[in-house]
């Protein structure tokens, strides 16, 4: 009996990190570009590995916390290993555009984007005109001087 239960106990243990990748492999996870997102993991992490760190970038918080922030627009893999190498889980991670209160205004060639919400302000986006990009910036910084922020 006793044999039994410890030979339960090892087949859970060598099973549970193929759960979690195979949870994972459900479906890519989605987070905006400039944003973050937590995510809970089932097994501690030792080692996290983003394909393209341009896209997306991922930081351990605790051994079983991870903060997944969007940087470019795309889709890239993260791979999470545990101390001994083993898989944790291999997803993909879409980056995508907010969609809510984010208006791309499109003059000829040039964009720029506008957060309502509910009054349109200047915003950042990938993708945007240098200039506007620059001058959005520099607004910014002086409202932040002027503010002693």
């Amino acid at each position: 009996m006793r044999s039994r239960v410890v030979t339960c106990l090892v087949v859970l243990f060598a099973l549970a990190p193929m759960a979690a990748v195979q949870a994972a492999e459900s479906g890519p996870i989605s987070v905006s570009v400039n944003m973050a997102r937590v995510l809970r993991i089932s097994a501690p992490a030792a080692t996290v590995i983003v394909g393209n760190p341009g896209i997306a970038d991922v930081t351990i918080q605790d051994a079983k916390t991870l903060v997944l922030t969007g940087k470019s627009y795309g889709q890239t893999n993260l791979i999470i290993l545990d101390n001994v190498g083993n898989p944790i889980a291999d997803t993909l991670v879409d980056v995508v555009q907010m969609s809510s209160s984010v208006v791309t205004v499109y003059q000829g060639l040039q964009r720029t984007s506008v957060a309502c919400a509910p009054i349109c302000q200047p915003t950042i986006m990938l993708g945007d005109q240098n200039e506007y990009t620059a001058n959005t910036l520099a607004s910014s910084q002086l409202v932040n001087s002027a503010t002693g922020n």
